[in-house]
C-alpha cells in the first residue's frame, strides 16, 4: 500500500477549530454495511445501540503536556510532555532551533530545572531536578492543553473544558480521545438505561499521535507506543455479549486500538469459540501493556464490532484503521459524503457509526 491511496481534498473551512456550543450538539454519520449512508445528529447514536451491547470508552485525562522553557544557552525551546515517568522523570519532544545534549539543563515555565538524560529518535528523556514542584504540579500549574497543530489558537478556559470528556478520570494522555468528546452524562445515563453496558479502559493517546506518516510505503512507518489497560470486568462483559447475540462498540480509534492489542498480544480472538474461552483467564486479573499496534487494511479485527469515531486526517493512521475496519471504499464514500454535506472535521468535528466489514 502506498501512502498516496490514503490521500482526499478536503476544504479548509470544514476543519473545525471550535467545539460546538454545547456539548453532544454534533452530527453523526452512519455507515453500514451495504446500507445507504445515513445522516443524524448524535444524541440518536441511541437508536444504534441495543441491549446486551457493550459500549467501551477510554477514560484518559490529557495533560497540561506543553511547557514552554529555555535552554542554558538562553535559547527558547517547546516541551510537549510524552509520558510520566515518575513525579521527577518524563519522556517529552523537544522543539528547538538547536536540539539539547544529553547532560545538559533547561529550565521550564521559568520555574523549574530539567536535566536532559538521553535521546532516542524523537524523544528525549527528561529528570527535574530539585525543585517546590513535583512534574504533575509544574503542568497543572504552568503546563497548557496540547491542541491539535490544525486547530489555530492557544489553548484557552474553553478548551480546558471541553478537549477533555465527561468521563475523564486518568491523567496521562497528550491528546483527547476525541469520540468521547461527544458525549454528556446524561446521554451516557440513558445509554445504561437502555440495557447497554458502559464499561471504560485506558488508553494513554501519545504525542505520536500528531506525527504524519513519512515513508511512502505505508508498511515501513512505525507507531509509537502508547500505554494501555483494561479491566477484568470489561473482559467479561465483552466475552458475555459476544455469547448473547450483543456487539463490543468501542468508542474512538483509541478504545480499539487497546482492545485489538489485547486480543493480538494474548490470542484471545473474541470472533472464536477457542479464543472466547482462553479470554475467561482475563476476567478476574484484567490485562495491562504498551502497544505499537499499526492497524491498516488487511488487519484480521478479534473483538470490535462497531466503532463510533470522528473523522481523520488525509494520509494519517487513522484513516488507515477505519479504512480497515469498514471498507476502504466504504470509508471514502462515506468522507466524499460528508464534505458535500458539510460535516466539520477532526479533533472538534463531528462524528461517524461505523459498522465492522466482514
Amino acid at each position: 500500500m502506498k501512502l498516496s491511496e490514503f490521500d482526499f481534498y478536503l476544504p479548509e473551512q470544514l476543519i473545525a477549530q471550535h467545539p460546538p456550543e454545547h456539548r453532544g450538539q454534533s452530527r453523526l454519520l452512519v455507515c453500514k454495511q451495504h446500507q445507504p449512508i445515513e445522516d443524524h445528529q448524535f444524541a440518536q447514536v441511541l437508536n444504534l445501540l441495543q441491549p446486551n451491547d457493550v459500549l467501551v470508552i477510554n477514560d484518559t485525562k490529557v495533560l497540561k503536556a506543553r511547557l514552554e522553557g529555555q535552554k542554558s544557552s538562553g535559547g527558547k525551546i517547546e516541551v510537549m510532555l510524552e509520558r510520566i515517568l515518575d513525579d521527577r522523570r518524563f519522556t517529552a519532544m523537544i522543539r528547538a532551533s538547536k536540539s539539547p545534549k544529553p547532560g545538559s539543563e533547561v529550565v521550564l515555565a521559568g520555574v523549574a530545572t530539567a536535566r536532559v538524560l538521553s535521546k532516542h529518535d524523537m524523544m528525549y528523556q527528561l529528570e527535574l531536578l530539585e525543585s517546590s514542584l513535583s512534574l504533575p504540579e509544574l503542568l497543572d500549574a504552568h503546563g497548557a492543553l496540547p491542541l491539535p497543530p490544525y486547530i489555530e489558537h492557544s489553548a484557552n478556559a474553553q478548551d480546558d473544558e471541553r478537549y477533555q470528556t465527561v468521563f475523564a478520570r486518568e491523567p496521562g494522555a497528550v491528546a483527547a480521545p476525541t469520540a468521547g468528546l461527544h458525549f454528556t452524562d446524561e446521554l451516557l445515563q440513558q445509554v445504561k438505561a437502555r440495557g447497554v453496558k458502559l464499561l471504560n479502559l485506558t488508553l494513554h493517546v501519545g504525542a505520536g499521535t500528531f506525527l504524519p506518516v513519512k515513508t511512502d510505503n505505508v508498511d515501513e512507518h512505525v507507531m509509537h507506543s502508547e500505554r494501555y489497560a483494561i479491566s477484568g470486568s470489561l473482559i467479561e462483559a465483552m466475552i458475555h455479549a459476544k455469547e448473547h447475540g450483543g456487539k463490543v462498540v468501542a468508542v474512538g480509534t483509541t478504545s480499539l486500538r487497546a482492545l485489538e492489542a489485547w486480543a493480538t498480544e494474548t490470542g484471545c480472538n473474541l470472533s472464536t469459540a477457542d479464543g472466547l474461552n482462553k479470554a475467561l483467564q482475563f476476567a478476574h486479573t484484567g490485562h495491562a501493556g504498551d502497544t505499537e499496534i499499526f492497524i491498516k487494511p488487511g488487519y484480521p479485527f478479534k473483538v470490535v464490532d462497531r466503532l463510533i469515531t470522528n473523522f481523520h486526517l488525509p494520509k494519517s493512521t487513522l484513516l488507515m484503521l477505519v479504512s480497515a475496519f469498514a471498507g476502504k471504499s466504504n470509508i471514502f464514500n462515506a468522507y466524499e459524503h460528508a464534505i458535500a454535506q458539510q460535516y466539520r472535521f477532526f479533533s472538534y468535528g463531528d462524528a461517524m457509526w461505523l459498522e465492522r466489514s466482514e
